[in-house]
């Protein structure tokens, strides 16, 4: 346990009868940070989750929040957006979300002020007294967000926040995502959508099988799973030298992706291209996508 840890998880087990839905799970989350929680379906994200929020107990293990063993005391400083959204469809919209700030111990008058602010941020003034039933799906995704962050929680977990939402929407919601990580919030953004983990995040944890099978910061990640693999685009014509004694995995006629045994070669390979009359017009290396790494580690993990 650090200082720097809002999050702290030490062998969690959970069992369902003969079936272990979580084995001996650990990792570390810092403050403030944006942290991936990954896996298939199946893998045990909603059911670490429903632990972290007390909904359910775990049988074995140890989770810290902020340094304090996990207790009844912690939901109160925890915003949760599930990906199964829970509105009642028959309140109206303000009646329901202050219904919902109060259960999170908000006082009334607060409560109200804090709504009336997002309300106006998002430009839904007119939905106070409407229904939820009213709105389409889009829009009540808004309301739940809404409901999780109106209590300012310290730590906000969030599952496929932007299923079912279009392009503007979900680009409003991310860009609140961003604010409050400015503002300090520690942020647990659960998805399968492995470009959003990329975008979004800053480490992560993959879990299989009730298993964390791989953990930490994105970028050092993706650089450990290289495989030196390098895309140039040029003008002119590549020696015949070059291509004989290089492995090409696809060629075109102004482009070429090859692998090399080790990423110092590059620079030795770009002098040589140059010294032959060959223009670099772009040249990049190819680091793994999170969504190949993430397949790769599972159908290892299954074998």
């Amino acid at each position: 346990m650090t200082e720097t840890s809002i999050l702290q998880l030490e062998k969690v087990v959970k069992r369902y009868e003969k079936k272990v839905a979580l084995d001996r799970v650990s990792f570390s989350m810092e403050k403030g940070s944006i942290f991936g929680l990954l896996g298939p379906n199946g893998a045990g994200k909603t059911t670490l989750i429903r632990i972290i929020t007390t909904i359910i107990g775990a049988d074995e293990g140890q989770i810290y929040i902020e340094g304090e063993p996990l207790n009844g005391e912690h939901p109160a400083y925890i915003g949760y957006m599930p990906e199964e959204r829970g509105l009642y469809k028959k309140m109206k919209v303000g009646e329901h979300l202050m219904y919902l700030a109060q259960l999170k111990g908000m006082p009334k008058l607060e409560a109200k002020n804090a709504l009336i602010k997002w309300f106006e941020k998002f430009e839904i003034q007119d939905w106070w007294h409407k229904r939820v039933e009213e709105l389409s799906k889009g829009m009540q995704q808004k309301i739940q967000f809404i409901a999780t962050v109106v209590h300012r929680p310290k730590l906000l977990i969030l599952d496929e926040p932007f299923s079912g939402l279009d392009p503007i929407n979900s680009n409003l919601i991310k860009s609140e995502i961003y604010q409050l990580h400015e503002q300090g919030t520690s942020i647990i953004f659960s998805t399968h959508r492995m470009e959003q983990v990329e975008a979004i995040c800053e480490h992560f944890v993959l879990i299989n099988q009730g298993k964390n099978i791989l953990e930490g910061n994105v970028k050092t990640v993706k650089d450990s799973f290289k495989e030196n693999i390098f895309e140039i685009v040029f003008e002119g014509v590549l020696p015949s030298a070059f291509l004989e004694r290089i492995n090409i995995i696809e060629q075109q006629a102004t482009q070429i992706r090859l692998k090399l045994d080790n990423s110092n070669e590059s620079n030795s390979m770009l002098r040589f291209l140059m010294d032959n009359s060959v223009k670099i017009v772009a040249f990049r290396e190819i680091l793994p996508t999170l969504n190949e790494i993430f397949i790769k580690q599972v159908n290892q993990s299954n074998e």
